[in-house]
Parts: C-alpha cells; structure tokens; sequence
C-alpha cells in the first residue's frame, strides 16, 4: 500500500513553484482561474506560499447563467489580488457564429461543443491577463481528471505550469488540509459549475476514491466501472500530451 507524505509534498511542491519561476519567469506573477472548487483554491494557496501572496492574481470568469461559486471569498481569505471577466458575451457570440461562403461546413454547434467553449474562452482571458501582467498562467488539473480525459483540450487543461497535474483528488484534498483551508472549500463537492448540472462524480458514475485507489494502489474497481475508466483512460491519452508531430529523416549531405 502506498502512503502519501502530505506535509511532505506540499513542502515540495511549494519549492518546486519558486524554482521553476526562477528559471521561466523571475519576478514573474502566477495568474490562474478561479472556480471556487478545490484545485484552484489549493493551487492559488500553494502559489501565494511559493510566490508571496502579492505575486498571485485570481481571475474568476463566469459564463451566462452562472456565479461566481465564492471565488471572492476564496481569493480574498488567502490574500490574492483577484478580478472578475464575465465571459458571457464572448461565448454568446461563439454560439452564434455562422459560417460564411460556407460550403457544407457545419455551423450548427453539438452540445458538446458549446460546452467546450467556455473553458477555452477562459484560458484565451487568462493569458490576455496574464500577458498584460507579467504573468505565467497556472494549470490546475490533477491526475484523476487527467487519467479519464476530464478537461477539455487546449481549454483548462492548458497553462504553462502546473503544480497538481501529478496529484490525484484525494491527494489534493489532504494537501488542503496541511494549508489550514477552510474545509468548506476543500471538501466541496466538486462540479462543472453550469445551470441545472450535477455533480461530478454523478456524471462520471463512479467516485474520485474508488478512481484515486484503481490508479494509485491498482484496486480495482467492479468489471463495469473498471472497464469505463480504462475506456476513458485510452481514448483521451491524447489530451495529456503535446499534438503529435511528425519526424521526418532528412540526411546529411556532406
């Protein structure tokens, strides 16, 4: 059985932010969105430890129809600087964009993609901020979300550090802990945020424990659970990694 050294790791990923903005960003603040869930809450805790807290910018971006999910007093209880984009405006105008000289492309967007807009539109927001201010954007996805392709591409799965990608939910949720954050926060049942939505693990069908023991300590799960996740697991190993490239041999001629 594996254990995990909670005050240990934070002590660790802690040093780990202030090394690695010394070599990408000396003098540099970290810039990350606030959801109010307990990823972002930890990360922007464990940035203010790393950074001191004035180095820090929280940016919560709600979409139509939804709140802000107390990232206010989230920001404001660690100490961070903090604002509020409203991406309405700019995922409306993506929903309703048509096509032009259009010939048999599709315009009418699926569920799906008017789902992922928004996590897009929030990471364009976050780099426009962050360029503006001397920022590094952080990723704050962990390994649980990651493992089955929870995130959406290029949206919050992006950044150009991240501090928890290696550290499944319930890592996270003891990490949280060993930072003295109101649990409240920490232990918050986590969920995408939208209108009339459901929690997380609804959804996946399954819960962040029975996922964290599969992956960590190889319990697995019932055959029908088991077979989702390892399902969800191989058709999203794509959205971890860089876009493959192609490596032509090209010789040297002398």
């Amino acid at each position: 059985m594996k254990t995990f050294d909670a005050k240990r790791v934070t002590e660790e990923v802690i040093q780990w932010i202030r090394d690695w903005f010394e070599q990408n960003g000396p003098g540099c603040n970290a810039v990350l969105g606030m959801s109010g869930g307990k990823d972002s809450t930890v990360a922007a805790a464990l940035c203010a430890k790393a950074l001191g807290k004035d180095r820090v910018i929280g940016v919560a971006m709600p979409d139509n129809g939804q709140a802000i999910n107390d990232a206010d007093r989230i920001s404001r209880y660690i100490g961070i600087r903090y604002c509020v984009a409203p991406i309405g405006a700019i995922t409306g105008a993506m929903n309703n964009l048509k096509l032009e000289e259009n010939d048999s492309v599709v315009d009418e967007w699926t569920v799906q993609t008017k789902q992922n807009v928004p996590p897009r539109v929030r990471m364009v927001t976050l780099y426009a901020i962050a360029q503006t201010n001397n920022g590094r954007v952080v990723n704050t996805c962990n390994l649980s979300e990651d493992w089955i392709g929870y995130a959406t591409r290029y949206g919050d799965n992006a950044g150009d550090f991240s501090p928890l990608s290696f550290l499944t939910v319930t890592e996270i949720l003891q990490i949280g802990r060993v930072l003295g954050l109101p649990l409240e926060w920490v232990d918050k049942v986590p969920d995408d945020g939208l209108p009339h939505s459901s929690p997380d693990e609804v959804k996946l069908g399954f819960t962040y424990a029975t996922l964290d023991k599969y992956i960590r300590e190889g319990i697995e799960p019932e055959p029908a659970t088991k077979a989702k996740i390892d399902r969800l697991h191989r058709i999203n190993l794509f959205k971890v990694k860089y876009m493959d490239r192609f490596d032509p041999e090209i010789p040297i001629v002398i």
